[in-house]
């Protein structure tokens, strides 16, 4: 079944600093939960079954008890930093592409769709990789050091380490894992997404877009089941992606060998470590990305709608100028 899609000119500019926005306030809004899910992902069992944290709850309730709240923002600062081209990468190339494959009657097929999705996935990958490399050191830090008792260490430090001993391309390591979850992950979310939010009501501007709470569910929904799919390489991904593995952990020379020694040691479930949290995680990420990135933020900013944002600055200075006056 094809998808009917409104065929009008498409402007790069405005996507691309929509999808920026969108990112930024997504992941400040869920990031705690996603550092629950790295160190959940990147323990492993020890020899007597032993293991730092049994469950989400515990691993929230030991991180806040000692590292404080701010110890549940560790590595935000990158996150958020890199964050910005990644989502703006993402939801900009996807636009892109499924502008480009639509066919003269605007409908696009759903080999489409999935082309565009995982377009958009790989397109990503330039920005995710040193993301997600710097990131997950800095949120498994406190869970090694509570096992090695190490000093903590900063993004800046961490990137000029891996550039100095391993030079630029040592920011890319995990890259072929990264690339295998991210096509797969756009490949599912972007067209569920664009097929639950069809099924939406519309606005009643005349525009045809959805109504924002539609949008937000859409996101939840297809966000919570591409990432669940996904989550055996998520798993695989980050521990490849780990630099400082803690006390008698296990390496990986790549990609294959992570699936084969994780499956033979820990099982099938090992593949589904943190599946839940990331499922918390992706949902409301999605959800309010896709929402925020629908709102039109940028078009508002460069002038080119006049929409709510033009009438909640209205508002502002009719606000603004009523309490001047009095």
């Amino acid at each position: 079944m094809a998808l009917k899609t409104k065929r009008e000119e498409f402007s790069l500019i405005p996507k691309i600093v929509n999808g920026g926005i969108a990112g930024i306030i997504g992941v400040t809004c869920v990031f705690p939960i996603d550092l629950v899910k790295t160190r959940l992902q990147n323990q492993q069992v020890g020899p007597n079954g032993q293991q730092l944290y049994t469950s989400m709850i515990d691993c929230f309730r030991k991180t806040f008890k000692s590292e404080g709240f701010f110890g549940m923002y560790r590595g935000s600062a990158v996150n958020i930093l890199l964050i910005t081209p990644e989502k703006a990468i993402k939801l900009a190339a996807n636009d892109f592409f499924r502008h480009h494959l639509a066919t003269e009657a605007s409908h696009l097929p759903l080999k489409r769709e999935m082309i565009a999705g995982g377009c958009a996935g790989f397109c990503q990958i330039i920005v995710t990789t040193p993301m997600e490399l710097l990131k997950i050191q800095l949120q498994d830090a406190g869970r090694v050091v509570t096992q090695k008792t190490n000093g903590r260490i900063s993004a800046t430090t961490l990137a000029l380490d891996l550039v100095k001993t391993r030079g630029i391309i040592g920011l890319y390591k995990g890259t072929g894992a990264t690339m295998l979850r991210d096509v797969n992950f756009s490949i599912i979310y972007f067209p569920m997404f664009a097929r639950l939010n069809a099924l939406g009501p519309r606005k009643n501007d005349g525009s045809e877009e959805a109504v924002f709470w539609s949008s937000f569910l859409a996101g939840c929904a297809a966000g919570s089941t591409a990432a669940f799919v996904v989550n055996p390489i998520d798993v695989v991904k980050t521990r490849l992606q780990l630099l400082k593995k803690g006390v008698g952990e296990v390496s990986y020379s790549g990609i294959l060998d992570a699936f084969q020694q994780i499956y033979h040691q820990e099982g099938i479930n090992a593949f589904f470590k943190g599946a839940g949290c990331r499922m918390i995680v992706i949902a409301p990420l999605f959800g309010i990305a896709q929402t925020v990135y629908y709102f039109g933020i940028a078009e508002w900013l460069l002038g080119l709608k006049k929409g709510f944002f033009f009438q909640l600055l209205i508002l502002c200075e009719v606000i603004v100028r009523v309490f001047y006056m009095n």
